[in-house]
């Protein structure tokens, strides 16, 4: 097993939200990508540590984009965020949370927890729980400097609650069509 660059994390258990993971979309005119937003619980510490090494990691890798020197960090764009500040949805309470894009020729490997590949859409969706590979990097673009976020691949954990925009079974909307109070109606 080769080690793990300083730069690539593995999350703990994590929640998916706009899960953009099977096509890449184009976001306000950009490129294709692939993208998911990650809720990850405040109280896992072990993956927020890995998470703050590989971007403090990134950003010594990165000092060339940099102009050859250590920005401060309060300087820069950094993508772990607090959902409690942040956010006003209750998914997010207690969690922080990042995005993170694979370009559309990279998409992420998608397998359940048994390492099996995931093939049916509908299995992975905004609200279930996974792990995910990050690798983090700098970015220095048209002025705006900081850590980007690169998503590779992902673990399905474990089914959760639907997040926003879920769309509801036909089953929990209509009942039999052709009941007695129907067929008054339509005579």
């Amino acid at each position: 097993m080769t080690p793990m660059s300083a730069t690539k994390v593995i999350t703990g258990e994590v929640r998916l939200s706009y899960a953009n993971v099977w096509e890449p979309a184009s976001i306000q005119g950009s490129k294709p990508k692939y993208s998911v937003s990650l809720i990850i619980p405040k109280t896992d510490t072990a993956t927020i540590q890995a998470i703050e090494n590989a971007i403090d990691a990134a950003i010594e890798q990165g000092i060339a984009k940099f102009g050859g020197k250590k920005p401060n960090k309060a300087a820069l764009k950094l993508p772990l965020r607090d959902g409690d500040t942040e956010r006003d949805d209750e998914a997010y309470a207690g969690s922080f949370f990042l995005n993170a894009n694979a370009n559309e020729n990279k998409p992420p490997q998608i397998v359940d927890a048994q390492v099996r590949p995931i093939l049916d859409r509908a299995e992975v969706y905004s609200g279930c729980y996974a792990r995910v590979s990050l690798n983090f990097y700098a970015f220095n673009t048209n002025g705006n400097k900081g850590i980007a976020v690169g998503l590779g691949n992902i673990q399905k954990t474990r089914d959760g609650e639907a997040l926003g925009g879920g769309q509801a079974s036909a089953e929990s909307e209509f009942t039999a069509f052709g009941t007695t109070a129907q067929d008054d109606f339509l005579s």
